[in-house]
C-alpha cells in the first residue's frame, strides 16, 4: 500500500472497520516507504492510535477535526474561507478527479484531505495536486501543533512527501496564519497565532 493511501486511512474517522484493521495498517506503515517507516513522530502517533480505546479515539477525532474550522480536513477552506470562490475550487477539483477516472462518492467533498491522499495513491497527478495545496496543508499542521494533537504527526508526514516549502509558500502561510482565511462575513479569527508558523518548523523559519 502506498504512503498516501496509508496516511489517508489514518486521517479517516476511526469507525469500526478502520479500528478492526489497526494492526494491519500499522504493520503496513512499518513496511512502507522509509519516509513513513523512519518517522519517529508518526511511530509515536501509531502507538497512541493503537493503544487508545474506540470511544476516546473517536472523541479525539471529532474534537480535533469536526468542532472547529482551523483544523478542518477540508483544505481549500484555509485559502478561500466562506467565500464563493471555494465553491468554484471544489468544482475544479471534482472535474480534475473525473478527468483522471477517479470516482468520488456523493457524500465526499473533493477537498477532504483523505480523499486527496487517496487520489495521490491512485494517480500520478495526485502529487501535483497535493503540492498545489501545500500551504493549507502546512497551516493545518501548524494548527494541530498548536492544539497539541497527535494527528499533527500524520499531516506532517503528508507534508514531508512534498519536499521543502518555497519562499513564496512560506510567505503565504505566514500571512494566512496571522490574518486567517478570507471570509465574506465579519468576526474573522486568525488561523493560528502569528508566531506559531515560524516556531513550528525549520521550513518556515527562513
Amino acid at each position: 500500500m502506498s504512503p498516501h493511501a496509508l496516511l489517508a486511512l489514518l486521517l479517516q474517522y476511526p469507525d469500526s472497520e478502520i479500528l478492526d484493521a489497526r494492526d494491519d495498517i500499522v504493520a503496513a506503515v512499518h513496511e512502507s516507504h522509509s519516509s513513513l517507516r523512519d518517522d519517529q513522530a508518526l511511530s509515536e502517533f501509531l502507538s497512541w492510535w493503537v493503544a487508545t480505546s474506540e470511544y476516546q479515539l473517536q472523541s479525539a477525532y471529532v474534537d480535533t477535526f469536526d468542532l472547529g474550522r482551523r483544523c478542518a480536513l477540508h483544505v481549500t477552506y484555509a485559502l478561500f474561507g466562506d467565500r464563493r470562490e471555494r465553491g468554484m475550487a471544489l468544482l475544479r477539483l471534482k472535474a480534475r478527479y473525473a478527468a483522471h477516472g477517479f470516482a468520488l462518492s456523493d457524500a465526499e467533498l473533493p477537498d477532504f484531505l483523505p480523499v486527496m491522499l487517496e487520489y495521490a495513491a491512485a494517480d500520478a497527478d495526485g502529487d501535483a495536486l497535493l503540492s498545489e495545496h501545500r500551504v493549507p496543508l502546512e497551516l493545518l499542521r501548524a494548527a494541530l501543533h498548536e492544539g497539541h494533537s497527535p494527528y499533527e504527526a500524520v499531516v506532517a508526514a503528508a507534508c514531508s512527501l512534498l519536499g521543502v516549502l518555497t519562499e513564496e509558500e512560506r510567505a503565504q502561510a505566514r500571512q494566512i496564519a496571522a490574518e486567517g482565511p478570507p471570509m465574506e462575513t465579519v468576526g474573522l479569527e486568525p488561523f493560528a497565532p502569528p508566531d506559531i508558523m515560524p516556531e513550528m518548523s525549520g521550513d518556515l523559519r527562513r
